[in-house]
């Protein structure tokens, strides 16, 4: 690769906190004007070279250039003057300031007199968004926009500061469909201006649709770098997880005859007249567009919104799923798609998250039996394979992975018959999918059934028995798991058949 080429170039790179080894002897080189992708699972180090590329960590060892100039940065200020900026999860606005106060932050125009040049801060705001192709108003506060919009601020940050390269980590985790084909068509107008996009996502359909190149990191190493034209999604994953997971949706028998769950005429929140069936052992899909009433429907069924209309059999006998509590009652666990603020109390222990739906089986006269608690989460954490340094760590400070099989084992505590799972694997490494559906399968062997709500299409095919698909409140097909491809039901849940 000529020199000229490669705006960034880190040779062995190692990076040591106390009794860990983050980074062991990477390198990584970045073309200017090129969409460089890196893939990895939770704790691969992706996360810290990013922070030691950005200037919030320094290297122990190794060389990092930049421009041909070698460079060590002592602050993310000192990586933003040279050209590189980087564009968190979660984003760093100021929501009480306005789009162009945000924007010129640490730049805000000042006229002679020394007072701000409001007019030309906002000018300046304003040629920025329109490069962008975003219509806003730059006087507009940042708490008033969508979480696209302010996506698209946190770019115009980048452009403002003269980035010649752009580190996004997570960028799709809270945009629709379409917004994440805007943020694509930005992204490449950006590498076709020469400026270099680090692309940092879990979702690996994604990488295949944007990439030029992607480099795979596992346990502190580089694994390879190679053009996405030379790998496959298989070969990428087995690079990722270092073992083929080929066989990465189980093979399931199932007969589907005892029907457990019946829904008649479901109205509530956007959902419209929906019933269906839930056979035993069964895993259900349900697909949808973002605002087709798919989760609605799941949230309705768990009693978490009010059903206007309908009735809910379980076995021959009507069910009152009012309530959460009443659902759970009934024989229903509930995965929501929010983990962080409705599935885990974050600020507590893995031990007490676990317990918190079961704790009358650990209670005797109002007091927790510590003992049976304690072996209750032991068992939980064995059985789920959740990596914890112990059950008082915080929920907070697990990996994506591991929260969500905090959530399961909380889940199954309350023995349900039926569980819903409203994207039970969104924002967790490939690694982990695998084993969440390891343990999804092992549910239904057990004689438990599942209904399965996601957007993850490859997911929904590969774990479903049937799918059924909504659009506009309403079930307009139900498939079997040989008639189910992504396109059909693409065509289905956007309207495109089936009118």
């Amino acid at each position: 690769m000529p020199e000229d080429d490669i705006i960034l170039k880190l040779n062995s790179i190692v990076k040591i906190f106390p009794g860990v080894k983050a980074l062991d002897g990477v390198h990584l080189e970045i073309k200017k004007g090129e969409i460089h992708a890196l893939c990895g699972e939770n704790g691969a180090g992706k996360s810290t070279l990013m922070k030691i590329i950005s200037g919030a960590h320094p290297y122990t060892s190794g060389n990092m250039y930049f421009e041909g100039e070698k460079v060590s940065f002592h602050s993310t200020k000192e990586a933003r003057d040279k050209g590189i900026s980087m564009i968190y999860q979660e984003f760093n606005l100021i929501p009480y300031l306005s789009v162009a106060e945000n924007i010129f932050l640490e730049a805000l125009p000042k006229k002679k007199n020394g007072l701000f040049d409001w007019k030309t801060l906002n000018q300046k705001a304003k040629e920025l968004l329109d490069r962008l192709k975003l219509n806003v108003d730059p006087q507009l506060p940042v708490n008033k926009l969508s979480v696209a919009q302010a996506q698209m601020v946190e770019i115009a940050k980048c452009l403002s500061r003269n980035a010649k390269v752009i580190i996004m980590d997570e960028p799709t985790a809270a945009l629709t469909d379409e917004e994440i084909d805007i943020l694509f068509s930005i992204i490449r107008s950006l590498s076709q201006e020469g400026i270099s996009i680090i692309y940092i996502s879990h979702r690996l359909d994604e990488i295949f649709k944007l990439a030029d190149r992607v480099t795979v990191f596992r346990d502190g190493k580089n694994v390879a770098t190679k053009s996405i034209g030379d790998i496959g999604y298989q070969e990428l994953v087995s690079m990722m997880v270092g073992k083929d997971i080929s066989d990465l949706y189980p093979h399931r028998e199932y007969s589907g005859q005892e029907t457990v769950l019946e829904a008649k005429n479901i109205t509530g929140c956007g959902v419209k007249d929906v019933s269906f069936e839930l056979k035993k052992e069964e895993i259900l899909g349900i697909a949808g567009l973002m605002g087709s009433g798919n989760i609605e429907l799941s949230k309705i069924l768990y009693g978490a919104i009010p059903m206007e209309k309908g009735e809910i059999k379980i076995g021959n006998a009507p069910a009152d799923c009012g309530t959460p509590r009443k659902a759970l009652r009934a024989g229903i666990g509930f995965v929501s798609d929010d983990r962080k603020n409705e599935g885990l109390i974050l600020i507590r222990s893995v031990k007490e998250n676990i317990s918190l739906s079961s704790l009358k089986k650990i209670c005797s006269h109002s007091f927790v039996n510590h003992k049976a608690e304690e072996k209750m989460v032991t068992k939980n954490i064995r059985s789920l394979n959740i990596k914890v340094s112990s059950y008082n760590q915080l929920g907070q400070n697990l990996s994506g992975g591991n929260q969500q099989k905090v959530v399961f084992a909380k889940i199954l505590e309350t023995v349900p018959s039926i569980c819903i799972m409203d994207e039970p694997t969104r924002g967790v490494d490939v690694g982990a999918k695998s084993e969440i559906y390891q343990i999804m399968n092992r549910m239904t062997e057990e004689g438990k059934s599942i209904i399965l709500v996601s957007s993850d299409l490859p997911e929904l095919i590969g774990m479903s028995d049937r799918i059924l698909i909504m659009r506009e409140g309403k079930i307009v097909m139900s498939l079997n798991r040989n008639e189910s491809n992504q396109e059909l039901i693409l065509a289905y849940a956007a309207g495109g058949v089936g009118e």
